[in-house]
């Protein structure tokens, strides 16, 4: 199902440009520091989407490929990228970049399989996914991205999840719609605070292929008119997935209940947060 869901962003890429908040500056900062990046780092970004991450890395002069599976999107990110002759934008799944690994190698992450792998011979010094990570194949993700990496290259994974605050109250009445128009909502739904959603690291830490994960958080909110709250959701995957008169009926409800109770826009909170962690060592590399 998310290998469906994943490619509809393309096909709303303007709207996803227009729409698609960005990162936080201090993402860029931590990055920076924790991977001691400095211009002419090479860095490849996976799902850059139409480039909302891959501008501040190009600005800090790194040399970046960004691979994108939506020929769309990546049409936006390169004409948005044009002046940053360091960045290559390639249309691409990365689980197919620059060619698939084999069934042996995708049922396999120890480091003598993963090295193996049909992936450029020059390594990478950070490995950046921005609200990305999560739409690639759980089987290869972590053994890829290790894969590209020189020894201590650092993989950053950035999320973004909508959280409680802003104008709860709306969020609360707005479920009545959701429960309404889009037969997966469970009921009750609420939104979480910060401190209740988990620091999660056993993916990375159970490959064995990366050294101790350290994650930054980062809060902040965002106000929208009715039809900008409007054209954002039609951004999102699930949105977008949902049988057209069911998701012209949700848009409605919840337009509506903007400009008739909020007064014409609502403010939604957002944490971001990034993962950050060192390649570890091959086995048989260390002294």
């Amino acid at each position: 199902m998310y290998r469906q869901l994943r490619t509809t962003f393309s096909e709303a890429a303007e709207l996803y440009d227009r729409m698609r908040p960005g990162y936080p500056r201090a993402v860029f900062e931590e990055l920076a520091e924790f991977g001691r990046l400095g211009p002419g780092s090479r860095v490849l970004e996976i799902g850059c989407g139409t480039g909302q991450a891959t501008l501040p890395l190009a600005q800090r002069g790194y040399r970046v490929t960004a691979v994108e599976l939506g020929a769309e999107l990546a049409a936006i990110a390169r004409r948005k990228l044009a002046s940053f002759p360091g960045v290559e934008v390639v249309v691409s799944a990365f689980e197919d970049w620059p060619a698939p690994w084999s069934e042996a190698e995708r049922g396999s992450t120890p480091w003598s399989e993963a090295e193996r792998g049909p992936l450029p011979h020059d390594k990478f010094d950070a490995v950046v996914s921005a609200t990305a990570f999560h739409w690639l194949d759980p089987a290869v993700r972590v053994a890829r991205s290790a894969a590209v990496l020189r020894p201590s290259g650092t993989l950053a994974i950035i999320g973004t999840e909508h959280i409680a605050g802003g104008d709860t109250a709306f969020f609360t009445e707005a479920q009545a719609c959701y429960e309404r128009w889009d037969p997966s909502t469970p009921p009750g739904l609420r939104l979480q605070n910060a401190s209740e959603i988990p620091r999660d690291s056993a993916e990375l830490d159970q490959s064995g292929l990366f050294e101790r994960v350290v994650f930054h958080r980062y809060e902040w909110t965002e106000t929208y008119s009715a039809s900008a709250y409007r054209d954002l959701l039609l951004t999102y995957s699930g949105h977008r997935a949902l049988e057209s008169d069911r998701r012209e009926h949700l848009l409605a409800c919840i337009t509506e209940l903007i400009e008739g109770r909020y007064g014409g826009s609502i403010t939604k909170r957002y944490l971001t947060e990034l993962r950050l962690a060192h390649r570890a060592s091959p086995a048989g590399s260390r002294p």
